[in-house]
């Protein structure tokens, strides 16, 4: 990994993802309400960081963003002053199939059966 400019997010390459790294970012429920998101977006689809709402401090929201990209859940770019989010969705079904998908599924049916409102 290099850093080719301060501007310049560090991602892991899809050979560098670690199954414990994605399960560690994705046990969080403010992460996962972030995954949620972009799941929804759609394949390729991409928001800044202000489209998603967390009820945390901007401190804490990246973190929450930096521990995803690192795991490499999501790709992060800038586009302007923006920063956008995108979920890495081929490279994770490539190493790990159905994960995603089964992980979000898990959570909608948590959520349905704690009453929780999902975000």
């Amino acid at each position: 990994m290099s850093t080719a400019s301060a501007r310049a997010l560090e991602h892991p390459a899809c050979a560098e993802i670690r199954l414990e790294g994605v399960l560690h970012a994705l046990s969080d429920p403010m992460r996962l309400q972030i995954v949620r998101f972009l799941w929804r977006l759609g394949e390729d689809e991409e928001a800044p960081c202000s489209a998603i709402e967390l009820a945390i401090t901007k401190s804490t929201t990246t973190h929450h963003f930096r521990v995803l990209r690192e795991a490499g859940v999501i790709n992060q770019a800038y586009r302007g002053t923006a920063k956008m989010n995108a979920l890495r969705r081929h490279d994770l079904d490539t190493l790990f199939p159905g994960l995603l998908g089964a992980v979000l599924a898990a959570d909608a049916i948590q959520c349905e059966r704690d009453g929780s409102p999902r975000a």
